[in-house]
């Protein structure tokens, strides 16, 4: 069956950084797109970053810069480097894979504090 499973959360200070993997397994992983999502306390959630499969990536304004999306196909993994990371990067981060239907992992919380 479909498994996205989301590692490599955990509690930073903010300006440190933190690298999530999502290993996939139980579909063809190199024609979906694969993204991660946030969701904070209290707000929906939002996309972050894609990753698509022609090789073309997408970020929100909010985290251009800073944040780096990239997938090893060979592996299938998915990998969000996070660097310069604020309190309001605090969410819980979600792995999703998306070609016609969505797959979700159960997420993995970062949170960025002193």
């Amino acid at each position: 069956q479909v498994q996205l499973v989301e590692s490599g959360g955990g509690l930073v200070q903010p300006g440190g950084s933190l690298r999530l993997s999502c290993a996939a397994s139980g579909f063809f992983f190199s024609m979906f797109a694969m993204s991660w999502y946030r969701q904070a306390p209290g707000r929906e959630r939002e996309l972050v970053a894609r990753s698509n499969t022609g090789g073309s990536t997408y970020y929100i304004d909010s985290v251009k810069g800073r944040f780096t999306i990239s997938r090893d196909n060979a592996k299938n993994t998915v990998y969000l480097q996070m660097n310069s990371l604020k309190a309001e990067d605090t969410a819980v981060y979600y792995c999703n894979a998306r070609r016609i239907t969505d797959y979700w992992g159960k997420g993995t919380l970062v949170t960025v504090s002193s």
